[in-house]
């Protein structure tokens, strides 16, 4: 199963069942993991380890 096809059956769910309130959520997770992965190697990573 590919990650587009997770993408859209979750979209579809937020459609039928009217959940937005998610959305911001899933999208705030999203980048929290992207920016721990971006900056795992970098001299920034342990002011962004420290917020946590």
């Amino acid at each position: 199963m590919s990650n587009l096809s997770i993408m859209k059956e979750f979209w579809q769910f937020l459609r039928e069942r009217k959940k937005w309130w998610l959305l911001p959520i899933v999208i705030f997770l999203v980048l929290l993991g992207a920016l721990l992965i971006l900056t795992e190697g970098s001299a920034i990573a342990p002011f962004i380890y420290t917020l946590f």
